[in-house]
C-alpha cells in the first residue's frame, strides 16, 4: 500500500474516532443520527449556539477588565517612545 494511502486511512480513522467521541459526549448514537438526521442537526446547532452564547458572555466580561488595562499600558508605552525620540 502506498504511503499516501496509508496516511489518508490513518487520518480518516483518527478523525472518525474524534468525531465519534464528540458525538458520544452529547449522547448521540449512529442509529439516532441516521433516523433523525434533521433533528440531530438542529440539536447540534442548539448545543453549538449555547456554547457560543456561554463563551461570548465570559469574553465580554473579561474584555471589560482587560481592554482598559491594555489601553493604559499601550498609551504609556507610546508616550515613552515619543519622549525617547523627542
Amino acid at each position: 500500500m502506498p504511503p499516501k494511502v496509508r496516511e489518508t486511512i490513518i487520518k480518516l480513522v483518527v478523525a472518525s474516532l474524534i468525531v465519534g467521541l464528540f458525538l458520544g459526549f452529547f449522547d448521540i448514537n449512529p442509529r439516532a443520527l441516521l433516523a433523525d438526521f434533521g433533528d440531530t442537526v438542529l440539536e447540534i446547532f442548539s448545543v453549538v449556539a449555547s456554547v457560543i452564547e456561554w463563551a461570548v458572555k465570559y469574553l465580554l466580561l473579561g474584555a471589560v477588565v482587560v481592554v482598559p488595562i491594555w489601553l493604559i499600558f499601550f498609551l504609556i508605552g507610546r508616550m515613552r517612545t515619543r519622549q525617547g525620540k523627542g
